[in-house]
């Protein structure tokens, strides 16, 4: 299979660590099927300087673009000020011609000026939710996810969430086991469930009550399968059940049951994804239960059934070449 060409933009004034995200997502492994071309082109003329006092000389523009299968806008310099025209019109034609288009954290408001978001779901940092919201009334945002992804357009939340967010355009494109590789390499784990409202608050476990709940966490996602109740879980952690929400809560961000359905949600993804086993033995494997329960939570989350899913992300690859 040919190369999969994916196109990061560099401005003036960029942050090097989000800049450099995209790049040792698909830029530094030796992936397979379908192996990656990275560019790094430039949004403007001349030399580039960079948030931490360096600069950058690339010798690509934003003809660029015109090619690409996938174009990643990293974390804009200034959220209150409209990126170039020829910017915004070379990410509309990319975009009407097929092209995934991804906005790392605050590249959400370069996606949103070039109208691409008009009718959308889209997130962005926590901190400019309301702004962007205010701004751009035309497009819905989820202030509570990591990333958003709303067919060919990729939002991130702040920062860190662009990793995971270039993660789960990788896994998408080459499959749960490039995304792990790529992960573990990287020292990050492929796939984080929750959403940024946990981090604005309470970024670390407060108490020793929080760090023995970590490892209660990890024991749940080794034992989908059993049957888990709030009573249960807050005995295992020689917690009242009022502690043991209160503690969950300011680790998670959400609720028990809350949180189990997306661990499951997120293993039924990967087992489509990776195996041949029918709905009925991975709705045990994943603690639905029954088949017919596990098809009513994925179609209410993804908005597909199971097996559209497997179909879908079997053959995503084939439909990103032209």
């Amino acid at each position: 299979m040919s190369e999969i060409r994916v196109v990061v933009l560099a401005f003036d004034r960029i942050s090097p660590f989000h800049l450099s995200v995209p790049c040792v997502v698909f830029g530094e492994s030796p992936l397979q099927a379908p192996a990656y071309q990275l560019q790094v082109c430039a949004a403007e003329a001349g030399p580039l300087a960079t948030s931490a006092g360096f600069g950058l000389t690339l010798a690509a523009g934003l003809e660029a673009l015109r090619d690409a299968d996938v174009v990643i806008v990293p974390s804009w310099r200034d959220p209150a000020e409209t990126a170039p025209a020829p910017l915004l019109a070379a990410l509309r034609a990319a975009h009407a011609r097929g092209a995934r288009i991804v906005g790392l954290c605050l590249g959400a408001y370069v996606l949103a000026q070039a109208g691409l978001l008009d009718g959308r779901r889209a997130t962005t940092h926590w901190a400019y939710a309301e702004d962007f919201a205010r701004r751009f009334p035309q497009v819905a945002v989820d202030a509570d996810v990591l990333y958003l992804d709303d067919g060919p357009l990729l939002t991130s939340a702040g920062t860190a969430a662009g990793l995971d967010c270039c993660l789960h355009l990788l896994r998408q494109l080459s499959g749960a086991e490039a995304a792990n590789s790529v992960a573990r390499r990287l020292v990050t784990p492929p796939h984080r469930q929750g959403g940024q409202a946990q981090y604005i608050e309470q970024p670390l476990p407060a108490s020793a009550r929080d760090g023995r709940l970590s490892g209660l966490l990890d024991w749940l996602r080794a034992s989908l399968q059993q049957p888990h109740s709030l009573d249960s879980l807050a005995a295992r952690a020689l917690m009242s059940r009022r502690t043991f929400t209160r503690h969950f809560r300011q680790l998670t961000g959400g609720t028990v049951q809350g949180w189990l359905l997306a661990e499951r949600l997120a293993l039924t993804q990967r087992l489509l994804e990776t195996t041949a086993l029918p709905v009925e033995a991975i709705a045990q494997q994943a603690g639905f239960g029954s088949p017919a329960s596990l098809r009513l939570h994925f179609r209410k989350a993804f908005g597909v059934a199971p097996s559209e899913w497997r179909q879908t992300f079997r053959g995503s690859t084939a439909a990103l070449r032209h």
